[in-house]
C-alpha cells in the first residue's frame, strides 16, 4: 500500500474549540500565505464537506457568483 502523499497535496487536522474556532496549522498558513487579520472564505456542501479556497481566488469566486450572465442550461 502506497501511503505517500502526492506533491502539492497536503493533509492536516485541526481541533474545534468550545467557541467553534479552529486553528489553521502553521505549515498551511505558511504555504497559502495566511496571516493574522486575514479573512478566509469557507465554502460548504452537504455531501462534499467544507473547503477553504486560497485567498487569491476570492475575486474569481465573487465574480462568478454575482455575474449578471445567466447560467447555461
Amino acid at each position: 500500500m502506497n501511503n505517500k502523499i502526492p506533491k502539492g497535496k497536503y493533509v492536516w487536522s485541526a481541533t474545534v474549540g468550545e467557541k467553534g474556532q479552529i486553528v489553521i496549522p502553521k505549515q498551511a498558513r505558511e504555504i497559502f500565505g495566511i496571516n493574522p487579520g486575514d479573512t478566509v472564505l469557507l465554502l460548504g456542501d452537504d455531501k462534499r464537506g467544507i473547503a477553504i479556497p486560497p485567498k487569491g481566488s476570492f475575486s474569481d469566486l465573487f465574480s462568478k457568483a454575482f455575474s449578471e450572465n445567466k447560467p447555461e442550461d
